[in-house]
Parts: C-alpha cells; sequence; structure tokens
C-alpha cells in the first residue's frame, strides 16, 4: 500500500500477513481525495476514521496536513500497526489518536465533533444501513460534518434524507452524506 500524495507521497506501508480485511485500493483513495481536495480544506478539519483497519485513509489525511485524526479499530493488533506506522512517519508529533474501540458503540454514545467522519465497515456488517442513520441522530454532530461510507454496490443510500451523492471505483462505493 503506498500514501498517494502529500508530504508523505510515495510511502510505503508494510502490511502484515495478519491483517484480513480488504484495503481501499489506490485507485478509490485517489478518487476520493480528488473529490475531497475540491470541496474541503483537509488541514484544517477535525478528522475521525471509523473501522480504521489498516489506517490508509487516515495516513493520506495526514499526507495532506490534516492536524486532528483520530483513528478507531476494535482489533487490536490494528491499532498497535496504525499506531506504530503513525509514530514512524510523524515522530514527535501528537495530532493524531488511535484507539481500540467499536465503531458501532462509539458513534452511538459518543459526542461526533468532527468535521469529516469516514467510515469503512465491513461490507458484510449487518448494522452498514444504520450507520448515517446513527450518525446524524448524534446530538453533538457539528452543523456542517460531512459523513462518507464506503460500501460495496450492494447498498444503495440514495434515499436518505441527507444523501448527497454516490461515487462508484471498480468494487468500492463512497456514499456522501451531509445535513
Amino acid at each position: 500500500m503506498k500514501i498517494i500524495s502529500g508530504n508523505r507521497r510515495g510511502r510505503n506501508i508494510n502490511i502484515p500477513k495478519y491483517f484480513k480485511d480488504r484495503p481501499t485500493t489506490n485507485f478509490a483513495k485517489e478518487g476520493l481525495f480528488n473529490i475531497l481536495q475540491n470541496s474541503h480544506y483537509i488541514e484544517n478539519v477535525k478528522f475521525i476514521d471509523l473501522f480504521t483497519g489498516m489506517g490508509s485513509i487516515s495516513y493520506e489525511f495526514a499526507s495532506r496536513g490534516c492536524v486532528d485524526i483520530t483513528a478507531l479499530d476494535k482489533n487490536k493488533k490494528y491499532v498497535w500497526f496504525v499506531q506504530n506506522e503513525f509514530e514512524k512517519m510523524y515522530p514527535k508529533e501528537d495530532f493524531y489518536n488511535v484507539f481500540q474501540e467499536n465503531s458501532l458503540k462509539f458513534i452511538k454514545e459518543r459526542p461526533l465533533d468532527y468535521d469529516i467522519i469516514f467510515a469503512d465497515p465491513p461490507f458484510n456488517l449487518p448494522e452498514l444501513e444504520t450507520i448515517p442513520d446513527i450518525i446524524f441522530a448524534n446530538p453533538n454532530l457539528k452543523p456542517e460534518a460531512l459523513l462518507i461510507l464506503e460500501h460495496s454496490s450492494q447498498n444503495d443510500f440514495s434515499k436518505h434524507p441527507f444523501f448527497k451523492k454516490n461515487k462508484e471505483y471498480g468494487s468500492v462505493n463512497f456514499s456522501f452524506f451531509q445535513k
């Protein structure tokens, strides 16, 4: 896996064999960040990466200047890996926080005072369809918060009241939501 752009552009991230989850493809990441760079100042946002996995989206945000990143995953090995990669890339910097946490429980119980919320749950997660509802029901959600949900083509969120658009990159779909 490579970081596509920014101050760590071209950096290889060597993924350990214990990772079983599918990574967001470079093609899909490039498309996502082309959209974001035309609509958001990444360096000025407070960002959370739910279901971070190997952390590829968080690394892209960091490389592009985001200075407030939170990454969550329930898998202890994944959390350790992402924390370690951040420490190698940004020694002596503290703009990132990586936590072992159940992302669904987090969005139900914690304030979501983030500008951009990225969720890449397992595509077979039974609660995947409820993620936008849970997030937009959070009383501490910032009024202009943007939710980006990565999912398969099996899901259609176009009828959701806060749905804005969907972009498809091969087998990866990103649905964008905002009040």
